[in-house]
């Protein structure tokens, strides 16, 4: 079969998409944590909104081989979330409920993909999809935290490095100001579990 009449190519076409306005939504997302102040949470979705960006790269690259010319102003139907608000703790839901559905069109895509022979496509939803899952989890852990005020708690001694200055210091939790630099606690960097690590 070829990519360029199959459904598989439709299903990068609309995944190309919703990667993109997933990492402009992470984007929304990093800026309101930010603006107030929330470093080490706002670090985090960048590093996610990133690997949006080359998810994106993936698939684009798919789409390009599909033809040895280039494609022109193709018309793509696509549902697309438009939920996120500017309330910071409702964000981090929204964003993981978000991912759980994505990862829900990569399965039936990747499924189509093998169907019409396209393993490697396949296999890209596949490993995409496992992504979108591993975000989710982190996104539901942040806001679990962060709705029991426990971003930075820890039941084990910890050593904490002040982004700004490099100061180290041991504790449960970093303090409230890096004694070093006063650095704000809320820009230290979050230590997510090991299964979480992105």
């Amino acid at each position: 079969m070829e990519l360029l009449k199959s459904k598989t190519y439709e299903n990068l076409k609309k995944a190309f998409i919703g990667e993109c306005c997933a990492r402009t939504r992470y984007e929304f997302v990093e800026y309101g944590q930010r603006y107030n102040g929330n470093e080490g949470i706002a670090t985090i979705i960048d590093k996610i909104a990133y690997q949006e960006f080359n998810h994106a790269r993936m698939l684009y690259t798919k789409i390009q081989s599909a033809t040895k010319g280039t494609i022109d102003n193709e018309e793509s139907k696509v549902s697309l979330p438009y939920r996120q608000k500017w309330d910071l703790l409702d964000n981090l839901l929204l964003t993981a409920e978000d991912e759980e559905k994505e990862a829900e069109f990569y399965k039936k895509a990747a499924k189509t993909a093998r169907e019409e022979g396209f393993n490697d496509i396949a296999d890209l939803f596949e490993m995409i999809r496992k992504v979108e899952l591993k975000h989710k989890k982190v996104l539901l852990h942040l806001y679990d935290k962060c709705k029991n005020k426990e971003v930075y708690k820890s039941k084990t001694q910890k050593t904490w490095v002040c982004p700004s200055c490099g100061n180290e210091m041991k504790g449960e939790q970093p303090p409230e100001q890096c004694p070093l630099c006063q650095a704000k606690k809320s820009t230290f960097e979050i230590q997510l579990p090991k299964d979480m690590a992105i």
